[in-house]
């Protein structure tokens, strides 16, 4: 028998409008990840608005899957809508799938394999660079490689440049204050605030740049470009015959740039973290680099037998993964135990989650061996979705995965990272739990 949303425990540490807002300020992810101790389903408020989030597996997987049919994206996708337009990260509804039926193809695994080349290209680019004894930001340079291969495969050289520029300057000021613009009452956005002046000036500037490369390739009507921009505008959905139009393209490049960039470069750069910590791991990641791949680049045929790297990678995002999402009851829903009726809005962690005691043993500790597939088959697979899950799950799963392999195994037979003195990573929440600042020495590998 289930009772109505006034018997949902709320959290702790509510003040008169701005709700748990403070909390949510001062240390987001100890906020969501104590949230566990008060219920399998907590009345948090963003301001005066009640939100209800899941802390459990089996409750999210309700969400995300198996009552999925009864919600559609909530408000944080409303707050970031004037940022990504109405793509796929936003969208609700029929918009939804059919941007998804246009849009999944570019994910098959035969244009990953092309991609893949840019992103080995990148990767070696990035690691010749470097020069033995130099300091690197590496959070920094993780970034602008996950920008540059995502920018190299949206849009063709000669037409893209300026996008290109534009990503690199804008993309970071957007991400870095996204969130919290996302879950922070409404009327705080007109404060004049160098925060918000920050954030609307690049997500205007990436928005105007976009829209002039998607106007200008239009224009050029070629389409024996194999970049995605080129096939998103010569995309036709099978059962309707419809096209995009350019501001429905505009919004799904800049849907992946957000949802690529900041992933990629945090996993990569907690990655070289975590390893310099655990020289036991990365001599076995060394060990497996030189027996699949040896002197050659790093090409796909490889990913999926570098089996070591691929547990690192499932460690990292585990331990700093996706902040917060949201979904919006679209028709009474029965969860945990529990009446929403339409409209309710509820919000799940996935770094909350994948961080449960109950679920993972000793779940602050990096420990990639949790991943063999021995020990994995005690994780409930609903246990561990860092992409999300059900309709909703993040469409570029696969591209993500391929290029983090790849750049961590062709920079690591190469270089070592060891950190500089002085500076311990922190976490700070955004789209994920990503990296303050990594600063790490460059060595060769065979000095």
């Amino acid at each position: 028998m289930s009772v109505g949303l006034q018997s949902v425990p709320r959290a702790p540490g509510r003040v008169p409008l701005l709700g748990h807002a403070l909390k949510l300020w001062r240390d987001p992810l100890g906020f969501l990840t104590s949230l566990r101790e008060t219920g399998e389903l907590v009345q948090v408020h963003l301001g005066t608005m009640p939100v209800y989030v899941a802390t459990s597996a089996e409750l999210i997987h309700e969400v995300t899957v198996g009552q999925a049919r009864s919600f559609e994206k909530g408000r944080l996708f409303d707050r970031l809508r004037p940022l990504a337009g109405n793509g796929l990260a936003t969208a609700n509804g029929e918009v939804h799938r059919k941007h998804r039926r246009l849009i999944q193809p570019m994910f098959h695994p035969q244009r990953i394999t092309a991609y893949a080349e840019i992103m080995s290209g990148n990767a070696r680019a990035l690691a010749e660079s470097w020069t033995p004894g130099q300091e690197v930001e590496l959070e920094q340079a993780m970034a602008e490689y996950a920008i540059e291969t995502l920018a190299s495969t949206l849009f063709s050289l000669d037409i893209g440049l300026p996008a290109v520029e534009a990503v690199r300057r804008n993309l970071p000021v957007v991400l870095k204050n996204m969130l919290i613009r996302a879950a922070s009452p409404k009327f705080l956005d007109r404060l004049p605030i160098r925060a918000n002046r920050d954030f609307d000036t690049a997500a205007a500037t990436l928005r105007e740049v976009i829209d002039e490369v998607v106007a200008a390739t239009r224009e050029t009507g070629r389409t024996d470009r194999d970049d995605l921009l080129t096939v998103l505008l010569a995309a036709r959905d099978a059962e309707t015959g419809e096209s995009l139009t350019d501001t429905e393209v505009r919004d799904e490049l800049s849907t992946i740039l957000f949802a690529g960039a900041e992933t990629t470069a945090s996993t990569l750069a907690w990655a070289f973290h975590e390893l310099a910590r655990h020289p036991e791991v990365e001599k076995q990641l060394v060990t497996e680099i030189e027996e699949v791949v040896g002197d050659r680049p790093v090409a796909i045929e490889d990913v999926p037998r570098l089996v070591t790297v691929r547990r690192v990678l499932d460690e990292v995002i585990r331990l700093h993964g996706v902040t917060l999402l949201m979904r919006r009851a679209t028709a009474p829903v029965e969860l945990g135990g529990h009446t929403l009726p339409a409209g309710t809005e509820v919000a799940f962690s996935l770094y909350a989650m994948h961080r449960d005691p109950d679920l993972y043993p000793e779940p602050e500790r990096f420990d990639p061996d949790r991943w063999l597939p021995e020990r994995r088959a005690g994780t409930a697979r609903r246990a561990y979705i860092p992409f999300g899950a059900g309709n909703r799950k993040c469409i570029g799963d696969a591209f993500v995965w391929t290029e983090a392999t790849i750049a961590l195994a062709t920079i690591l037979a190469r270089w070592r990272l060891r950190p500089v003195p002085g500076h311990t990573p922190r976490e700070v929440a955004s789209a994920v739990a990503h990296p303050d600042r990594v600063p790490m020495t460059v060595l060769p590998r065979n000095a």
